[in-house]
């Protein structure tokens, strides 16, 4: 038995500042009682933010997914097509992406996650299309999109290394990394759930590459696909080491598995609590990122509610569309006044932010509240066909 007064001491360093080691983080994930651990994480978080601690942001984008032909196979996904599955894989043109760019800018999205699989014939050269034809036409919209996987992925089919694809496409139009791809680093939980992609240390060097050449980028980690503790807390120390060396990681974002569609059999995503000890213990172990955001889309809107008192500052999207995770069987919806009253409900000011995490509109006046519901996070798991939109998914525009 953990002696309860060595985790509290533990406890008192990290609120107050002091860096905790992977070891100290584990006993804390493992033993250390919720309310404490909440209360800890929140010190860490008014202390950070002291003058704006009273906020919690949140933001509008859309994922566009221009594919999901995808040749890595990973056993949770539940989106992705094989290459020669013709009667399910589909890509979007070049028109069906832009008049979806333009559709987020005309519901005051100011961010879109270009998000999909990894086509054999799409290297460098396609992304530089892309997004150099977005930003020409939507200047105002930040492309915060794809990840390492990606990166090394067209690298590999356009024959240049990972710094010239992205020296490349940064130059095209790429503002940030999504941090896509991350899964769990270690490497049996990798092997074991996404044994064709590169190592989790590749993940993390191609990160690393993409820091140094000013493209900053945001940290992800997949929960409850059969990974330990110690795994688990192993995947937020490698993210450390790496941030102390390059800075360049603007947040952390943990979400959880959905069972749903794919061939990870037998496994249920993590608990509600395992999540909420995950916010708190990322908050306290990762003193070197700024921001951390929960995840009401995989956990539910309660949940991601809780989180802001566990360490969270930012409630993440309102999606205008989602079809990857839904596909596995997230299911939860929310528009833009319900995340602003699930903010406003914890106790804190909510506020519309920028991919960079600056305040573009508070909304400290409830009698100010914006009042179009046209803003709505729309999941579907009917997703697309032949590349076409599916006319559930008209009602981004219609509500």
């Amino acid at each position: 038995m953990t002696d309860q007064a060595v985790l509290q001491s533990v406890l008192d360093r990290a609120a107050a500042g002091g860096r905790i080691t992977k070891e100290e983080a584990l006993d804390l994930y493992r033993h250390a009682p919720l309310h404490a651990l909440g209360q800890a994480a929140d010190a860490v978080r008014r202390r950070r933010y002291a003058g704006t601690e009273h906020i919690a942001t949140y933001i509008i984008e859309r994922n566009i997914n221009y594919t999901n032909v995808c040749v890595t196979a990973c056993k949770f996904c539940a989106f992705y097509a094989a290459p020669k599955d013709t009667k399910k894989g589909w890509s979007r043109d070049l028109d069906d992406i832009l008049r979806r760019c333009a559709e987020t800018v005309e519901l005051g999205g100011t961010q879109i996650m270009f998000q999909g699989g990894h086509h054999p014939d799409y290297g460098v050269e396609y992304y530089e299309h892309h997004f150099s034809a977005i930003k020409k036409d939507f200047p105002q919209l930040v492309i915060h999109s794809l990840g390492a996987s990606e990166v090394e992925h067209m690298a590999r089919i356009s024959g240049v290394s990972a710094e010239e694809a992205i020296k490349r496409i940064h130059a095209a139009g790429l503002d940030s990394f999504a941090g896509a791809g991350a899964e769990l680093l270690p490497e049996r939980p990798r092997k074991a759930i996404a044994p064709l992609k590169e190592s989790g240390e590749r993940w993390l060097e191609i990160m690393e590459i993409a820091h140094k050449l000013g493209v900053e980028s945001t940290s992800t980690m997949l929960m409850g696909t059969g990974e330990t503790n110690a795994e688990r807390i192993e995947h937020i120390a490698m993210i450390r080491d790496t941030q102390d060396r390059t800075g360049g990681f603007r947040a952390f974002i943990p979400y959880t598995y959905q069972p749903e569609n794919n061939h990870l059999k037998g496994r249920t995503q993590a608990t509600i609590f395992e999540y909420l000890r995950m916010i708190a213990i990322a908050r306290l172990f990762l003193d070197n990122i700024a921001h951390i955001q929960g995840s009401w889309l995989t956990v539910g809107k309660e949940a991601g509610q809780l989180s802001l008192h566990y360490g969270a500052d930012d409630l993440g999207s309102i999606m205008l569309e989602e079809n990857v995770v839904s596909s596995a069987g997230a299911k939860h919806r929310s528009n833009r006044q319900e995340i602003i009253d699930l903010i406003r409900k914890a106790g804190r000011t909510p506020a519309q932010r920028a991919t960079t995490y600056e305040h573009l509109l508070v909304h400290d006046d409830p009698a100010n509240d914006p009042v179009d519901d046209r803003v709505v996070s729309h999941i579907s798991s009917t997703a697309i066909e032949g590349g076409t939109a599916h006319p559930e998914l008209k009602l981004i525009s219609t509500n």
